[in-house]
């Protein structure tokens, strides 16, 4: 009996992203591919690119070499964002076999198995690997969780991101509640106990019907999230879902209204990743953000008012274009004064075709890289205070693997805040803690706290 042809799959970037690389990965399952980790040989290697920074588009060409490098032989498929973005300059990249597009994802087995017949690569003779080993990257999610993309698109603009052009153009798209609530159906009877609910921009969710930017803009406004309030309820009556959990919100959403129907869903977890990228309302303007730092502020407020400790995470750009130190400063003072549970840091990263690329007071790397610094240790010490709240508390953990820590095994999982907590193995099991528990576990500074949001 010939053996099944081999197939791996690497993603980079967002949620969304690794929904549909899933999905894609079912997809060759179903075509007579077996799907293997990504640093093993195989005949097909799927990468599933990002495009938001340029360091995301340096990784994406890296990991596209790496495959070409472990198997000349085996065809190379580049998917999604970067490719979409680089337009035909993907063409001069010898590593690349097949390039999809996000629009083509849904097709991605169909493709490269048209590709390998045309080039007479059907045989299986695509395995001959090079010794050397990938860098172990995340490929799937844990069984544990499982990410249901619901939204597509953005229509908001902002001025240093190409995420509308390569998402749709501005156009937003809702999946329809049954069908997403079928999704979530099947994935509770595979035993998954988790589900994130994933978009682009997620806010927009139900706000389709228009790439008019000022009419989408006032129909988000006016909805105040209520579409996804009502789908929320929905999947909080589907049996054998313990918890959900959202992607990352638009702050502008987080009204009484909104705040007031999330409350009723008691499945959801108190944890709200709200991009702020700066605290300086002269800045957020210039980046085409559509709220102000006190609006912001505004929406941290609220989730505090209906949930104890929510875990409230962000993203913060530091180099803007026309970034002074006084209002990198500002921007420090405004995320001590909230007090997030976490910051992811990015230095501004120059993206083509965008209008930020074209202003003026380019911030040099050496300044970009100094701030992002200082802002790293900002975020640290909100860390840790963050994290201190849980010590002698008893905290529901789902459990999802056992990791190796400093040469240590743990059994490691989240509590509903995204609180990565780890119990060592041998403790674990004499407790009768397993793989997709959820289990109650009494916090300790010393061996608990892994890993804040």
């Amino acid at each position: 009996m010939k053996d099944r042809m081999k197939a791996a799959f690497l993603t980079l970037g967002c949620k969304v992203n690794y929904y549909e690389t899933e999905k894609m990965m079912a997809d060759f399952e179903q075509h007579g591919f077996q799907v293997v980790d990504f640093h093993e040989c195989a005949d097909v290697y799927v990468i599933n690119t990002c495009t938001v920074t340029n360091m995301a588009d340096r990784k994406s060409r890296k990991m596209i070499h790496r495959a070409r490098k472990k198997n000349p032989n085996g065809v190379v498929a580049a998917v999604g964002c970067y490719v979409e973005s680089a337009g035909k300059e993907w063409e001069k990249d010898t590593a690349i076999d097949l390039v999809l597009l996000n629009s083509e994802k849904k097709d991605a087995a169909k493709r490269v198995i048209s590709f390998m017949r045309q080039h007479g690569r059907m045989a299986g003779e695509g395995t001959q690997c090079t010794e050397e080993r990938f860098m172990q990257e995340k490929t799937t999610s844990v069984r544990t969780r499982k990410y249901v993309k619901i939204q597509d698109g953005c229509n908001q603009f902002c001025s240093y991101c190409t995420i509308p052009y390569v998402r749709g153009g501005g156009v937003l798209s809702s999946r329809p509640a049954e069908d997403i609530l079928q999704e979530i159906r099947q994935a509770a009877q595979l035993g998954f106990q988790e589900v994130v609910l994933t978009g682009i921009h997620l806010s927009s969710y139900g706000a389709d019907g228009s790439d008019d930017k000022s009419q989408s803009a006032r129909q988000f406004v006016w909805l105040k999230g209520a579409p996804l309030v009502a789908l929320l309820q929905k999947v909080n009556e589907v049996p054998g879902i313990k918890r959900i959990r959202l992607g990352s919100l638009e702050p502008r959403i987080l009204c009484r209204e909104f705040m007031d129907g999330l409350s009723q869903v008691d499945k959801l977890c108190p944890h709200f990743h709200l991009s702020l990228q700066s605290g300086c309302d002269a800045t957020l303007k210039r980046m085409n953000r559509h709220y102000t730092a006190a609006q912001y502020r505004e929406g941290c407020d609220c989730i505090r008012c209906y949930y104890e400790h929510p875990a409230i995470t962000t993203d913060v750009i530091v180099g803007f274009p026309g970034e002074t130190e006084e209002e990198f400063e500002t921007t420090r003072r405004f995320v001590k004064d909230v007090g997030l549970a976490a910051i992811h840091v990015f230095p501004y990263s120059v993206r083509t075709g965008t209008k930020a690329a074209q202003m003026d007071g380019q911030v040099s790397p050496d300044v970009k890289r100094q701030r992002s610094e200082i802002l790293i240790a900002d975020a640290a010490e909100l860390k840790a205070a963050y994290a201190e709240w849980f010590v002698g508390k008893t905290e529901n953990v789902l459990f999802e693997e056992v990791r190796k820590i400093d040469s240590q095994c743990f059994l490691v999982g989240h509590n509903e805040r995204y609180m990565l907590f780890g119990v060592p193995v041998q403790e674990a099991r004499a407790n009768g803690y397993h793989e997709n528990q959820i289990a109650e576990v009494k916090i300790g500074r010393r061996n608990c706290i892994l890993e804040t949001p």
